[in-house]
């Protein structure tokens, strides 16, 4: 509550006439001399720093800080006189441990004190009352910096007050993060939650850490504070509430996207209590969970730590029965762990993976989500011994469905798995047949490099296979966007693909003379200059039987 600027010096002038006359009653002190000696050089730092708050009597910080004191030095003042005597009536232990206390609350009365002095807010304070207006950005900053300092001085019931405050500003919007952020809010939570004894500020503490983590500008901020916040946050997953629990896997969603904070998850057991949580959280908090896990799981220092946990029947089973979100980020995990893996893979397929793969992608909520499955698919057909369990479940269909979707990173997965599962003349000539070499020729005109990439190399692999050649040849632009990928100005494309492509067709005449049309020779003899694999041999099986005239023409 703001006082007047009469009652406030009020206060202060009192304050100063306490701290005096414990000053004065300190030197004739005879139990425990020598710490009220230590309690009396405090009070000298103390009231230097009283000094530096006069200048701002009615700040409603000063004003609390300046009421606890004079509580303080009321208590310290009464005790000093008990302590007059040699023989204290209340016992040597019991005072003893009050004047220990006493000198606590002054270090802390002190602390209080630097922090506000040091912070700006009593600045900010005459700002804002001296403006006629200010801009909704600077009021959003002078409030933070007041909430922001709050949070450091005072009993537990005024910082837990100030936080409740602090988290309904950061809920309002993004922008009052950023701004709370960048007033230096994310150390001072990391503090409080190294020091606070309570669950309950630990709580809204971990709230409002997981509320930064979610603007992406600000999560930098986050990692910057290394393993005391992973510490931490690791502790509330073993014994927080449940909501707690849910928030700490919010933040370690974002701090668990360097190689450096994955190892240490893992190495500390937070991967055994992200899986009790996927086990036994509540729904929301396993899909959560299951994204950490995801995170993890990309980084091969911790996946030997999932191994230990036996991690994959949890996973497999959330990617049963969990929600749409906690099965997507489940199949990722999965993913993810498999990629390098060939025997796990073969564990996991014959545990049930591709029932849990199949549920999740017929009841995928948008062709969006599909991405996990489809690279989960991809990395199972990278294991030659898997491709057989991979066609006779019925998932050729579904892969060659996704070409032709709207989605670039479906259709580029897609791609890359039908390359890998054309790995023999039965998966070939099954792909041929079921249809998969026209929205791969589409992809071959698509935008991004990646897919072109994607395409020219799954086509190369399956028109190995003669059958799939007739196929090819029978689409209008086949040879119109394969020769387009010949161009050495596209960057980042591996040419070899598409020359490839085009000397599995060079049996047909008709496809030679589209090649040269398409204007194949122009650019071949750069490829040939480049060493690009195959190069020299389509140059000259198309440049054979006096096509040079075709060539020639503009």
């Amino acid at each position: 509550m703001k006082l007047s600027e009469n009652e406030a010096d009020v206060v202060e002038a009192s304050n100063l006439q306490l701290l005096q006359s414990l000053l004065d009653s300190i030197p004739h002190t005879v139990s425990f001399k020598g710490k009220w000696s230590l309690i009396g050089t405090k009070l000298s730092d103390l009231k230097s720093k009283l000094s530096d708050l006069s200048d701002f009597p009615s700040n409603p910080l000063s004003v609390d800080i300046l009421r606890s004191l004079s509580q303080t030095l009321t208590q310290a003042l009464s005790l000093s006189l008990i302590c007059h005597s040699a023989n204290p009536p209340g016992g040597k232990l019991k005072t003893q441990n009050e004047v220990d206390s006493i000198s606590a609350k002054v270090d802390s009365h002190i602390k209080d004190c630097e922090v506000l002095i040091t912070s700006g807010v009593l600045h900010d304070g005459v700002v804002s009352t001296s403006s006629a207006s200010v801009s909704k950005r600077e009021s959003i900053r002078v409030e933070s910096r007041n909430l922001i300092t709050r949070l450091q001085i005072g009993s537990t019931e005024s910082r837990n007050s100030a936080l409740d405050s602090l988290l309904g500003l950061l809920q309002e919007d993004d922008k009052n993060v950023l701004i709370a952020v960048a007033q230096g809010v994310v150390p001072v939570l990391v503090r409080l939650l190294d020091s606070s004894s309570t669950s309950e500020i630990k709580e809204k503490t971990v709230t409002a850490i997981a509320r930064v983590s979610t603007v992406d500008s600000s999560k930098h901020v986050l990692i910057a504070e290394g393993l005391l916040l992973l510490h931490h946050l690791l502790r509330v997953l073993e014994s927080g509430s449940g909501f707690a629990k849910e928030k700490a896997c919010i933040a370690l969603n974002a701090l668990s996207t360097t190689k450096e904070n994955a190892r240490a998850i893992g190495s500390r057991g937070g991967i055994s209590s992200l899986l009790e949580i996927c086990l036994a959280g509540t729904p929301s908090s396993q899909a959560i969970a299951a994204g950490v896990l995801r995170n993890l799981a990309n980084f091969a220092d911790t996946r030997e730590n999932f191994f230990e946990e036996d991690a994959t029947p949890v996973l497999l089973t959330l990617a049963s029965s969990g929600t749409v979100l906690a099965r997507e980020y489940s199949i990722s995990c999965l993913s993810n762990l498999v990629r390098d893996d060939d025997n796990l893979k073969l564990v996991i397929v014959r545990k049930g993976a591709m029932d849990s793969l199949r549920t999740f992608w017929d009841s995928a909520p948008s062709v969006r989500s599909l991405e996990v499955a489809v690279e989960f698919l991809k990395n199972l057909a990278s294991d030659e011994r898997l491709v057989d369990y991979i066609i006779s479940d019925d998932f050729l269909p579904r892969i060659i469905d996704v070409l032709s979707c709207g989605v670039l990173g479906v259709r580029i997965q897609s791609a890359k798995a039908i390359f890998r599962l054309a790995c023999n003349t039965k998966s070939r000539k099954e792909l041929g047949e079921q249809g998969c070499i026209p929205p791969l020729i589409a992809m071959l005109d698509g935008k991004a490099i990646e897919e072109k990439q994607a395409a020219s190399k799954a086509l190369s692999t399956i028109l190995i296979y003669t059958g799939n050649r007739r196929i090819y040849k029978k689409e209008q632009r086949g040879i119109v966007s394969a020769v387009s990928l010949l161009d050495p100005s596209i960057p980042n494309l591996d040419k070899k693909y598409p020359v490839s492509i085009l000397m599995s067709l060079t049996h047909s005449k008709k496809c030679r003379i589209q090649m040269v049309n398409s204007g194949a020779l122009l650019h071949l003899q750069k490829l040939v200059d480049m060493e690009v694999e195959g190069a020299r041999k389509l140059q000259e099986t198309i440049g054979r039987g006096k096509l040079w005239g075709v060539f020639s023409r503009p």
